[in-house]
């Protein structure tokens, strides 16, 4: 019976939304089915994957730069390598097919500039610790290869709530969009919606994954 019910829904889905939307003329249920089901088509929902960073430790997600955070991000860079996960956490963070995501933080910050000396065998610096202070979080959004879902915004939501951006700044069919750091907080879980013209990307990011960031 379960089965009938799911091909039944799918050939509706298709009688109703076919290639291009709903149908233009029907009776007004069909129609509203019609606005339903297609609305579902536009629109997936992931979850957050970060990658593992064992070294150097960190559990209290993005934070204002701190003496802590400092050397912790100082330690992480002098790691080289050609891509350390205590630094490109974000690789992959919400993956989908149509955009991916960049993150800048200040722990970055500090942890690219010495990884990016310490990898052309230089001495590792000693990155500028007021400038990290004044560094907020950043989130770069930009296009898969291929994809034909042209960017329109990216939403953080907390408690279903939508948290406004301190800046954001079009760039390269994408957007870099910069927030303040309780948007972030690892309080509690949260939604980034990465909104296309045909199809919305729904990531949930666990309060257990924001504790990983940094």
């Amino acid at each position: 019976m379960k089965r009938k019910t799911q091909d039944v829904g799918a050939a509706l889905r298709r009688t109703i939304c076919g290639s291009t939307g709903p149908a233009k003329a029907g009776p007004h249920v069909l129609l509203m089915f019609a606005a339903l089901l297609c609305a579902a088509r536009a629109s997936a929902q992931i979850t957050a994957q970060i990658r593992p960073a064992p070294k150097p430790p960190w559990s209290k997600g993005i934070l204002p730069i701190s003496r802590e955070s400092y050397y912790s991000a100082m330690e992480c860079g002098k790691q080289g390598g050609q891509d350390p996960p205590c630094m490109f956490w974000d690789t992959g963070i919400c993956k989908n097919d149509d955009f991916q995501l960049a993150f800048y933080t200040p722990y970055k910050m500090v942890a690219y500039e010495v990884w990016n000396a310490v990898r052309q065998k230089q001495p590792a610096p000693t990155p500028n610790y007021a400038e990290a202070q004044r560094t907020r979080i950043t989130v770069g959004v930009t296009p898969v290869r291929g994809s034909k879902n042209t960017f329109s915004d990216l939403i953080l939501k907390r408690d279903g709530k939508a948290v406004a951006a301190a800046a954001r700044s079009p760039v390269d069919g994408g957007m870099r969009v910069t927030y303040d750091y309780p948007a972030w907080a690892a309080t509690a879980d949260i939604t980034l919606d990465i909104v296309g013209k045909s199809k919305t990307i729904s990531c949930a990011i666990e309060k257990a994954v924001l504790t990983q960031m940094r």
